[in-house]
């Protein structure tokens, strides 16, 4: 099949776009995440001064005791923000990048079956059988991809719902060992 070079001109600025979009979205993804360590990094170093200065003035046993209580909880719950904060950015990057590939695979889909109807209409008798076979195929894919695609958000899903359980019991896990 011949392309004019017009639509080879189109093409490749449609692919261009969807790549643009592509590095968009991972630059977008990276930086929120970067945003979210430097501001974790910045927490932790005040935090371990502000640590330093605490355990150095301890004079005995008893107000160990009393200073690590008060150091573990704020940690955890930081921690467990950290973890949550993470995963927040990675699940909307992913989705976000689920969308771009679902809308690429239907561009795609819907272009291959405009080319097999057209090729249908000039095919020799009796092709019939083996593009339906073809469309059935291609269908076959575009929903083995959506289950996955299910698959994966429910996975995800599950994860988030981990993490959040997993804060949640962060906190009364660090009062438990200040009492």
């Amino acid at each position: 099949m011949y392309q004019a070079p017009e639509q080879f001109a189109a093409m490749n600025k449609a692919n261009f776009a969807t790549a643009t979009r592509f590095a968009n979205v991972a630059l977008g993804g990276a930086e929120r995440l970067f945003e979210v360590q430097l501001k974790a990094t910045k927490a932790a170093l005040a935090d371990g001064a502000d640590t330093a200065k605490t355990l150095a003035s301890i004079k005995d046993m008893q107000q160990f005791t009393e200073v690590k209580d008060t150091v573990a909880q704020p940690a955890l719950e930081k921690a467990a923000d950290y973890v949550k904060s993470v995963y927040d950015i990675a699940a909307e990057t992913q989705a976000e990048f689920s969308k771009l590939i679902e809308e690429q695979l239907a561009g795609f889909n819907k272009q291959v079956v405009v080319a097999l109807d057209k090729f249908a209409e000039t095919a020799p008798a009796g092709s019939e059988a083996g593009i339906n076979a073809f469309k059935s195929a291609l269908a076959s894919g575009s929903t083995a991809y959506e289950n996955l695609t299910k698959a994966a958000k429910q996975f995800g899903d599950t994860a988030k719902t981990n993490i959040e359980a997993a804060s949640k019991r962060a906190a009364p896990v660090a009062k438990k060992t200040k009492k």
